[in-house]
């Protein structure tokens, strides 16, 4: 057994797993600004799905409603493992938040091309954990406004997201969840390699800035 989970419960595990990849996956992004007649995002910008990438096109309440969609449809996957799941309801939880970012990341749709995990991830967590939620969006923020950079906010927020998963006195390592955070952090850090890259050169671009 995994985190007390009977063989006979995997079935159930593996659902919730398919169907938060599948809610992540809704490229919500790339729906809206077809719908708005701003054509193809991935041919946008830097082509990513991402909100960011949206508010590039000049139209803030598209990245606005690009990023609360983004944010919701991880903490809808998060509340449907709680629905599906009333036992080991914290590892259906956390499984559901990893593969929601999975889905927005590599969606099966755009041939695994997909955003970089930041709202998606957010909403887990502050489905998952409220309260380092929180710190998470006020770290991105933050550093986001005083750069002027939304990566520089995403990847300060995701790098001391398993620092702040950390209780004062109690480090549970092998808590779902702890596993959880940390697997987001890494994939959405991964996501961002080339925005590291950038930055260190200071070639970034900075919010609101169009690009060809």
């Amino acid at each position: 057994m995994i985190y007390g989970i009977p063989t006979y419960d995997l079935p159930l595990m593996a659902a919730v797993a398919f169907l938060s990849y599948l809610i992540g996956s809704i490229p919500f992004g790339l729906v809206l600004t077809a719908l708005s007649g701003n054509g193809d995002i991935r041919k946008i910008g830097s082509g990513n799905i991402g909100a960011t990438n949206v508010l590039r096109t000049g139209r803030k309440g598209l990245a606005a409603g690009t990023l609360a969609l983004d944010g919701t449809k991880g903490a809808f996957a998060v509340f449907c493992a709680f629905v599906l799941c009333p036992f080991h309801t914290l590892a259906a939880e956390s499984l559901a938040a990893v593969f929601a970012v999975a889905g927005h990341c590599f969606p099966v749709w755009l041939k695994f091309r997909g955003g970089k995990g930041v709202a998606t991830g957010l909403g887990c967590v502050l489905a998952l954990m409220p309260g380092v939620g929180l710190c998470c969006c006020a770290l991105w923020l933050i550093f986001a406004k005083v750069t002027r950079i939304s990566s520089a906010g995403a990847i300060i927020a995701f790098a001391a997201l398993p620092l702040l998963m950390i209780r004062p006195g109690r480090i549970d390592f092998s808590s779902p969840a702890y596993v959880a955070g940390c697997l987001i952090a890494v994939m959405i850090l991964i996501r961002h390699h080339a925005n590291i890259s950038r930055l260190l050169k200071g070639t970034e671009p900075r919010i609101g800035q169009k690009s060809a």
